[in-house]
């Protein structure tokens, strides 16, 4: 087996949520694990997250919860976005809880419960300034009594995300909240009552408090990674992940010797190349060494040079020993040095969900 793999710490993910229960408790924790638990594992990470004391978990998709289903969880599951109408057979098969934001939704889900014979819970979603979905606040109202007149259905919650949540300092979340808070106004007037409300992402359980509502979500923290200035946080976060491979075959070139596809990049001097057996079919960008990446072999930081190719890369060593079968940190600590998903991030001009998120599949994860 090419050696090549991601470490997932489970322990470090329970730490994460036990963290964050310190700040919002007795407020409820769901952990979100779309996207393959960003990139960990759904289903391990799903485990660990109700072992640490989760009460709900989220999916952005039905196939996903219906993975989560059967695996055996049968601690709640929340659906970020409506499902399609065809699909509203599926959430209430397998026990999972739609958001909705539209009259076709509501009216699918409750087809769906009455052909069941059921009472679907469903959650609200209000935009309240992210501009991508959920229903107009001056129509949640008349959205909510939709709901609520509908025996198959139990508008079990309502919600909103934020979209500057990560920058403490945007006043623009207060004003989503301050919408969010008319709208439950209103629900209350009409006497709709709400069980569980919510809008808190990672940034904002960590960094503002009025947000918390009746239950927080939150993903980035979760695996360990700042959702914003940590330096601002009473809080200590552990990464779960680690990506690493092995130097597969290590070389001296001489200077002016270009190296890879185009041969974009030269040697200002005799140096020793490592390859490394990971390339962006496993999610690398092609130009990383290009914008700065790095990893460390033997406790050292050494640049990426040249484009990386589908299934290899190269290191410049410099005057270094390396030698095949060295170990290559790209995500994690080796010695006194430490290479952070956040660093990647820095490189390449992104963020680091988009980081950990594209690490391939064909990456075998370790769970430890």
């Amino acid at each position: 087996m090419r050696p090549t793999w991601a470490d997932i710490n489970l322990a470090a993910i329970e730490h994460n949520i036990h963290e964050m229960q310190k700040l919002v408790s007795p407020k409820l924790f769901c952990a979100v694990v779309k996207a393959d638990a960003y990139g960990h594992g759904a289903i391990p990470v799903a485990r660990a997250a109700v072992d640490a004391g989760a009460d709900w978990l989220a999916v952005a998709l039905v196939e996903e919860g219906k993975e989560l289903r059967e695996a055996g969880l049968d601690i709640p599951i929340l659906v970020l976005s409506e499902p399609r109408p065809s699909e509203m057979i599926e959430v209430v098969e397998f026990g999972l809880v739609p958001t909705v934001y539209s009259g076709a939704g509501i009216a699918a889900a409750s087809a769906a419960a009455s052909s069941h014979s059921e009472i679907m819970n469903v959650h609200l979603k209000i935009d309240t300034g992210m501009r991508r979905v959920g229903a107009e606040p001056n129509f949640a109202l008349t959205l909510a009594k939709s709901i609520s007149d509908r025996s198959s259905l139990s508008l079990e919650g309502i919600w909103t995300h934020c979209a500057v949540a990560d920058d403490p300092s945007n006043p623009f979340t207060e004003s989503q909240l301050r919408t969010f808070n008319e709208v439950l106004e209103e629900c209350e007037k009409a006497g709709i009552p709400i069980k569980i409300r919510h809008a808190a992402n990672s940034a904002l359980t960590v960094s503002n408090h009025k947000g918390h509502y009746d239950m927080v979500r939150c993903g980035i923290a979760t695996y360990g990674i700042p959702p914003t200035n940590i330096d601002l946080l009473d809080i200590n976060l552990k990464p779960a992940l680690s990506l690493r491979s092995e130097v597969s075959f290590a070389k001296n070139i001489l200077g002016n010797e270009g190296v890879s596809y185009g041969l974009t990049w030269k040697s200002p001097k005799p140096t020793r190349i490592a390859t490394v057996p990971m390339g962006y079919a496993d999610g690398l960008r092609r130009n990383s060494g290009h914008l700065g990446g790095k990893v460390l072999i033997q406790g050292q930081k050494l640049p990426i040079v040249g484009n990386i190719t589908m299934d290899q890369f190269l290191v410049d060593c410099g005057n270094l020993n390396i030698q095949s079968g060295d170990e290559v940190v790209l995500i994690g600590s080796q010695g006194d040095n430490e290479i952070t998903a956040e660093d990647w991030a820095n490189f390449l001009g992104t963020i680091p969900y988009e980081i950990i998120c594209g690490i391939e599949s064909r990456i075998p994860r370790r769970y430890v």
